[in-house]
């Protein structure tokens, strides 16, 4: 199972990067106040949503981690070395998988479509990285 064989401290690095990033990209500085609107929050629902915060971001980092994970064995099986094949493979599952599931998801929602772009557009985004830090970094 030589294909198992994966730099654990980039599989890190890029789950710390990704989660990191949706510190940002949510923050106020970056799409916060745009999540928030499309939403519909109020402060109210805002403050009842901080008490669950620790869970929630224990499973996304967990998330983060396991898809740093299988995307650093999917380039060690299919031989990416390239920052290009990376970026590459970040988008294409981006594309086939990640942004379908969430649109399906959101179809049923209720919610704005800005709502599903801000997501999507992070996920986009922290895959990529992803990509690029566990290709640099092998």
């Amino acid at each position: 199972m030589g294909y198992l064989n994966i730099n654990i401290l980039a599989v890190l690095a890029a789950a710390v990067l990704a989660f990191g990033l949706g510190w940002l990209w949510y923050s106020p500085f970056l799409f916060g106040k745009q999540w928030v609107a499309a939403h519909g929050h109020t402060p109210e629902r805002l403050e009842a949503m901080k008490q669950g915060m620790g869970r929630a971001y224990a499973v996304t980092f967990a998330s983060q981690l396991l898809m740093a994970a299988v995307m650093a064995v999917l380039i060690r099986m299919t031989h990416i070395q390239s920052l290009v094949g990376g970026l590459k493979l970040g988008i294409l599952l981006w594309a086939g998988f990640v942004a379908n599931v969430g649109l399906s998801s959101h179809m049923f929602s209720g919610k704005h479509i800005k709502t599903y772009l801000l997501d999507a557009g992070y996920q986009l985004v922290y895959l990529v990285v992803m990509g690029l830090v566990l290709t640099a970094w092998r």
